[in-house]
């Protein structure tokens, strides 16, 4: 999926990363860095602590548009097996039928269908999120954290944002009954990303 070559060369000491401010300069497609990427997720559990967890394994395209940020789109694509809440039999149970069932539905995707600034650096990308076989609308917040060329020549955006959803809605509604009241799990997810993606280079 990586639309461009990455230079192998090593950087020296004394490089720095030289800041683009201008919004124009921005417009391009761009590929999600994996590594410097994360897409995670906080639940509740045993309606007394927080459960967090992150997808190792995503890739995605933006495409962007610096004066018109309308335009612009985003493709995510997670795999589901790539799950790790730092506990084995946690994340065994979490892919099994119960949850996601990612032998049969090996990927949760996003698909935008609209983005809108709300003002200054704030974005709100609309679209549609799957997960198994159900599809809803979903809206993040982001955050625009600056763009830079990094020492290997790569130029780089940052997004960093959030949303949260009631798993329910996607039919994840694998629960257990306490003794005391509640459920082991909570309904309510909170998704965080916090993305660097690198510009691709232009076609010749």
């Amino acid at each position: 999926m990586a639309l461009f070559n990455r230079k192998n060369t090593a950087p020296s000491t004394t490089a720095t990363l030289a800041v683009d401010p201008a919004p124009a300069a921005l417009t391009g497609t761009y590929t999600i860095d994996p590594a410097h990427s994360s897409i995670g997720f906080t639940v509740r559990h045993a309606m007394v602590t927080n459960v967090r967890g992150s997808f190792g394994d995503h890739e995605g395209i933006l495409v962007l548009d610096g004066t018109d940020p309308a335009v612009s789109t985003a493709s995510i694509d997670v795999r589901i097996a790539s799950v790790d809440t730092g506990i084995a039999d946690r994340d065994g149970h979490l892919v099994s039928g119960d949850f996601f069932d990612a032998e049969t539905f090996p990927l949760m995707t996003f698909r935008s269908t609209r983005a809108e600034q709300l003002g200054g650096d704030t974005y709100r990308v609309t679209g549609d999120l799957t997960i198994k076989d159900v599809t809803r609308p979903l809206s993040i917040d982001l955050e625009f954290n600056g763009s830079a060329t990094d020492p290997y020549g790569n130029q780089r955006v940052g997004f960093e944002g959030s949303a949260e959803i009631l798993r329910s809605d996607w039919g994840l509604t694998y629960n257990a009954a306490l003794e005391t009241g509640g459920v082991l799990v909570g309904d309510k997810v909170k998704l965080n990303f916090d993305i660097s993606a690198i510009k691709a280079a232009p076609q010749a």
